[in-house]
């Protein structure tokens, strides 16, 4: 089986990346562009790693035998069905053991050119972590930085629509990482997956050329941030977005609109704001929640929490603040490109290296 074996440098020689592990694994995170092809079901893997470790390695293997056997003719029935005679492809589980061997041996037997990766899964988290200890500081970033509700992450869209090059990783993690920052209805990715969002969002831009970013703490959300690139970019130049106090409350009564429609989720968000609060003042905002006073709650976050949390927050951790481009925005315009366009035209006459 060695001859067998490939590194994961040789990953782009292959006509097709298959991943063979559970559907869960690979949800949890996958190389990218592989396809998800389980030759053990969740529940399956369940029940050999109960078998092994209940009755005996011998009658779990007798099993996972079995049921991988099962399953690989299933798919040589239906997935790989269409694949042509000279379809090399690579194959990966999680440490690359029986799962990837026994589908690359018996793929090699039908006559296709299949390979194994070394060291499966976990070859290449370890190199997505390497690679995030070194890939973000080849960039120079620009930073967008201003309170809640300036419209940072619109006006970062309009500027990747303008022609800039931007790492949007509220995207990237499903969030909008402040403490009312959940996507209605939408998971996060694990920590894993994110990194390996995050590495394939890096390897697109061009290290001559600036990358804007959203100004974001340590964690948004359930993820964090890989500390390279969260220092790289602390150290960066920035931008502060401005915008008026009326203007952000219309941005939040907008983007935040979802969360009246559930107001004991929303109360039991706010909630979580005592200790940084006082409970009279936590019980105050409920009761706007309770009345259905949406403007008077936007104003009041915003004054009371969101204002004084900024401040706080942005010098400390942005050390190019003091020096920062100020930039006027109107994050509920029409007319959001023509404005990205309009910052662009400022940060290149200000120096800031666009080019």
């Amino acid at each position: 089986m060695k001859n067998l074996l490939v590194s994961l440098e040789k990953a782009g020689d292959f006509d097709e990346i298959i991943d063979v592990r559970t559907p869960l694994e690979f949800a949890e995170d996958h190389i990218p562009g592989a396809l998800n092809a389980p030759v053990l079901s969740n529940e399956e893997r369940v029940l050999v790693g109960t078998t092994y470790k209940q009755v005996s390695p011998f009658e779990a293997t007798r099993i996972g035998a079995a049921l991988v056997a099962r399953n690989i003719a299933h798919h040589l029935e239906t997935t790989f069905a269409d694949r042509p005679r000279k379809w090399r492809p690579l194959i990966y589980c999680w440490r690359g053991g029986k799962r990837s061997g026994s589908v690359t041996t018996l793929f090699n037997m039908i006559g296709w050119q299949a390979r194994q990766l070394e060291g499966g899964y976990k070859t290449y988290r370890r190199a997505t972590l390497d690679t995030l200890d070194s890939l973000p500081a080849t960039f120079s970033y620009i930073a967008l930085v201003g309170p809640t509700g300036s419209g940072k992450t619109r006006l970062l869209s309009a500027l990747n629509a303008a022609g800039a090059q931007t790492l949007d990783l509220e995207a990237l993690a499903s969030h909008r990482g402040s403490l009312l920052g959940a996507w209605a209805g939408v998971a996060q990715p694990s920590q894993k997956r994110f990194d390996t969002l995050v590495v394939t969002a890096l390897r697109t831009f061009d290290p001559a050329r600036p990358v804007f970013v959203e100004a974001e703490s340590r964690r948004i959300g359930s993820v964090a941030l890989p500390l390279a690139l969260l220092d790289t970019f602390h150290r960066g130049r920035c931008v502060e977005v401005l915008s008026s106090r009326e203007d952000r409350a219309a941005f939040l009564l907008h983007d935040y609109a979802h969360l009246f429609d559930d107001p004991e989720s929303l109360k039991g968000q706010l909630q979580k704001l005592i200790g940084l609060h006082s409970r009279e003042r936590v019980t105050s905002w409920q009761r706007l929640v309770d009345e259905n006073r949406r403007a008077e709650l936007a104003h009041e976050l915003i004054e009371r929490h969101y204002d004084p949390a900024y401040a706080r927050s942005s010098h400390e951790h942005f050390v190019q603040l003091p020096h920062a481009l100020q930039f006027n925005f109107r994050p509920n315009g029409a007319d959001l490109v023509d404005q990205a366009s309009a910052l662009l035209a400022l940060v290149e006459r200000n120096a800031l290296a666009i080019t």
